[in-house]
């Protein structure tokens, strides 16, 4: 076991969100002017950034701290914290995307999904489970799970 606490946080508002932003408005202003491309179905498409626009604006938090007793996390106005004693074990999922989704196993099987926002990198928060004597599962591209 580690006596350190691994802590990770984040903010909704960043300058790569607002890069990504610009610069899809950018091509959808270059698919009208110069495609000539219709305006409103660029507006449909550009309907599809209000939840990264939310996100710089609210500048909603996220974060995970684990400690050698408790892991907690938290995404936006969300909390939740679990015993390290509850968990029977992490799962790693990597997507077809190639996210890594994380969950805890509790003993009876019932998995308990950590907010995507909230975590730090994969390979990062498998080094701190494994110091604190968590054993990490990892499933690759599955499609279930």
């Amino acid at each position: 076991m580690t006596g350190e606490v691994f802590e990770h946080a984040t903010s909704g508002r960043s300058l790569r969100t607002a890069l990504v932003v610009g610069a899809v408005y950018a091509a959808l202003l270059a698919a009208i002017l110069v495609l000539g491309a219709a305006w409103w179905i660029m507006a449909l498409v550009a309907l599809t950034t209000f939840p990264a626009l939310w996100d710089l604006w609210t500048d909603r938090g996220a974060g995970l701290r684990l400690d050698n007793e408790t892991l907690r996390w938290h995404a936006g106005r969300h909390h939740a914290e679990l015993d390290l004693r509850e968990i029977d074990h992490m799962r790693f999922d990597t997507r077809l995307d190639f996210s890594v989704r994380v969950s805890a196993v509790l003993p009876n099987r019932r998995r308990i999904r950590l907010p995507y926002e909230s975590l730090p990198p994969h390979k990062a928060l498998e080094t701190a489970l494994t110091a604190r004597g968590i054993r990490v599962e990892r499933h690759h591209f599955s499609l279930l799970g």
